[in-house]
């Protein structure tokens, strides 16, 4: 899988889940819409999803939607819960030019949430670190 190999998606996109922002604020921990409404970042290590190690599934916070298979899973030593590959069809990428970089935006494919980057720095199969926000997302157990 290459690192475009998502739904590449325009901010002007709409998605299934559409709500406004009022309803997001509301049903939205303060934290988890502050990262998945605003693209912001929790803080390294706070996250209890970095230490979830049951066979399962990640899903968004903001709309359900299946987007890590819990056996992808890897400890990267980032501080954030770090994936080699999404469930197809659960997120989408675009270019992210925020902070005097270039960077490649996870979101959810049905909200349009913000999930956190994908670095090509990660380990085999794909190569890829999908470095997410654990406030993006909650965990099922198998």
């Amino acid at each position: 899988m290459g690192l475009f190999s998502s739904t590449k998606t325009a901010p002007s996109e709409h998605f299934v889940v559409e709500k406004p922002d009022e309803e997001w604020r509301r049903e939205l921990s303060p934290e988890a819409y502050h990262v998945l409404r605003k693209h912001g970042t929790e803080r390294s290590g706070t996250s209890p999803l970095n230490q979830e190690k049951r066979a399962g599934t990640f899903v968004c916070a903001g709309c359900g939607t299946p987007v890590y298979n819990a056996a992808t899973k890897f400890e990267s030593g980032t501080g954030w819960p770090s994936f080699t590959a999404p469930i197809e069809g659960g997120v989408g990428t675009s270019e992210d030019r925020s902070l005097f970089m270039t960077r490649i935006e996870v979101h959810c494919a049905k909200c349009g949430g913000h999930l956190g980057h994908v670095f090509p720095d990660g380990p085999k199969p794909t190569g890829l670190r999908y470095c997410m926000n654990g406030a993006a997302m909650e965990f099922k157990p198998a």
